[in-house]
């Protein structure tokens, strides 16, 4: 093998395992919060995103669907996660209220809480496990879980071809 040839290939090499590592180091945080299991904390930019998934980015929403608000609160969920302090029903809340009452939902419940909005948000993970969940200011408090929050999906019947089947042999 010539020297130029055995130059050639310890280059390329170290610039895959430079690329490799460059990669590595950039994906490495990203590993660590997924497998932590919980759930990232969220800056009102996901909030404002989640809502604009749910409900179009209205805050003050009532269609009368049962869902209150731009992250389409039930009726239960807001008062049991401390919604009532603010108002009767989200649609009622500020913007800040119902970003407040979500914290408190998603660090239970995780992003679960809103199925589809959130994965489009850019949020992910869990709630947390109950020994690190909250500040335990809502000791004694039995929490509800939520309906999921969004619209029920319709899926197209599953069309197959008509199948035929040879004519069965006939015994003498």
């Amino acid at each position: 093998m010539t020297e130029c040839a055995d130059t050639t290939r310890s280059t390329a090499r170290k610039g895959r395992t430079t690329a490799a590592l460059a990669g590595a180091a950039l994906l490495a945080p990203l590993g660590l919060l997924a497998a932590s299991g919980e759930a990232q904390a969220a800056d009102n930019g996901v909030w404002d995103r989640i809502a604009q998934c749910e409900s179009g980015g209205n805050w003050h929403i009532n269609t009368g669907n049962g869902y209150y608000g731009g992250l389409q609160f039930s009726a239960s969920t807001w008062r049991a996660y401390g919604g009532g302090a603010y108002a009767a029903t989200a649609d009622q809340a500020s913007r800040s209220a119902q970003i407040a009452v979500a914290s408190k939902v998603q660090q239970a419940q995780g992003w679960g809480a809103w199925p589809v909005c959130s994965g489009r948000a850019g949020a992910y993970g869990s709630a947390p496990s109950s020994a690190s969940a909250g500040s335990g200011t809502d000791k004694g408090v039995t929490k509800k879980s939520a309906p999921a929050q969004s619209a029920p999906t319709r899926s197209a019947p599953t069309r197959t071809a008509p199948t035929r089947s040879a004519p069965a042999p006939q015994r003498p």
